[in-house]
């Protein structure tokens, strides 16, 4: 069954307008307001899924927590860990694949997304990729990897709720679509295992923040950047690409705490409290890939609209990726064993892919955020302990 474009996902702009009103509207019968920041620029969709998320902490807490959303203003993407830690921010969208060193646990299991390569792509289709993984991922971070809690207790944090992007692509200014293609080229990736993909054929990878993607592209410092399609409007760089690439890399990217909460002010709320951040922390986490997805094809449009040329990978570098991706994942858990004593990666990554398969069959029928959420609500963060959990 495809994935049906609602009439919310159409007038995203409207959403985020009087969603951004209501955020900011006097929480004087509040009693206690969040601030929420993320690295995005106003109207994106990791922002208007942040004013959702807003609404949805107070609708769920019956108006005792409000929350106002600061969009690429307080703290950037390579700030948003110290910046909760210390409380700059009450929560907030951390992307671990920054601080390698910090959450190398829960990165270990985000560079895992490669392998979606090699599972049953017709089950895969239409997006399930991204809703299957964000499941899993959450699942797995809750109940399955007590050092992936423990990184984020060691900075202060809370995991409340996770956030992942639609496939990985190549938004380039160049054609690569053959092995040949990436040779001398400078790649910016999100991830080790992107980073490995790139120079096993020959490319340079770059380490960027997504604030600096559009500059780097207009002045060339990269040729390409593995993202998912939306950034191309989200980050404004539909002047600067010339050629889109899909099917590789592949992969997304799901080692995004969507909704870190700063630990005081977690411990600082009532149970109920507590218990309506994580409902509302459900429907995030479903909202960002679900609007990614539904967003992407309109993407594509919009940049065939605009002259960008949309290949396909040939099969060459497709089986290549296939081939690369296989003995990855091997090098994936030996190097986080080496680099960060990452003890458990093998019985790790067994049971994610356990969860991933599992997850996989359960999105098939979700035809819309609010039913996703619902589902991420009902098997995973409905289950959270509020009287233990980050406690």
């Amino acid at each position: 069954m495809e994935i049906i474009v609602n009439k919310r996902s159409l007038n995203l702009l409207t959403g985020a307008l009087m969603a951004s009103a209501m955020a900011l509207a006097p929480a004087s019968y509040a009693q206690k307001s969040l601030n929420y920041a993320h690295a995005y620029p106003s109207g994106s969709i990791p922002d208007i899924a942040a004013h959702t998320y807003a609404e949805h902490v107070r609708e769920f807490s019956n108006g005792e927590l409000a929350m106002r959303v600061f969009a690429g203003s307080l703290l950037s993407s390579a700030e948003m860990s110290d910046g909760i830690r210390d409380g700059l921010a009450d929560n907030g969208r951390v992307l671990t694949a920054y601080f390698p060193s910090l959450y190398p646990h829960s990165n270990m299991i985000n560079e895992s997304s490669m392998l979606l390569h090699l599972l049953d792509q017709a089950e895969l289709a239409n997006g399930r990729d991204a809703l299957a993984f964000e499941g899993a991922m959450s699942e797995f971070v809750f109940f399955e990897c007590p050092e992936c809690n423990q990184e984020y207790a060691d900075q202060n944090q809370v995991y409340t709720g996770n956030s992942a992007s639609s496939r990985y692509i190549l938004l380039c200014s160049r054609e690569v679509t053959e092995l040949a293609h990436m040779n001398g080229l400078r790649f910016r990736v999100g991830g080790a295992h992107w980073a490995r993909w790139v120079q096993s054929f020959g490319g340079t990878s770059v380490s960027l923040t997504v604030g600096e993607l559009p500059e780097a592209m207009d002045q060339g410092v990269i040729d390409c950047t593995a993202s998912s399609a939306p950034e191309l409007v989200n980050m404004g760089m539909i002047d600067t690409v010339t050629d889109i690439t899909l099917d590789v890399p592949g992969g997304l990217y799901a080692g995004a705490s969507g909704a870190s909460t700063n630990q005081q002010v977690w411990r600082s709320l009532t149970s109920e409290q507590r218990r309506a951040l994580l409902k509302a922390g459900a429907y995030y986490s479903a909202d960002v890939p679900y609007q990614s997805v539904v967003r992407e094809q309109d993407t594509l449009d919009q940049a065939r609209a605009a002259g960008i040329r949309v290949h396909s990978a040939s099969p060459e570098m497709l089986n290549a990726t296939r081939e690369f991706v296989k003995k990855d994942l091997v090098h994936n858990i030996d190097f986080y064993a080496s680099r960060y004593k990452v003890s458990r990666g093998e019985e790790m990554m067994g049971d994610f892919r356990a969860l991933l398969e599992k997850w996989i069959v359960l999105v098939q029928d979700i035809n819309s955020s609010e039913e996703l959420g619902q589902l991420y609500w009902d098997e995973i963060y409905s289950k959270v302990d509020v009287n233990s959990h980050g406690l």
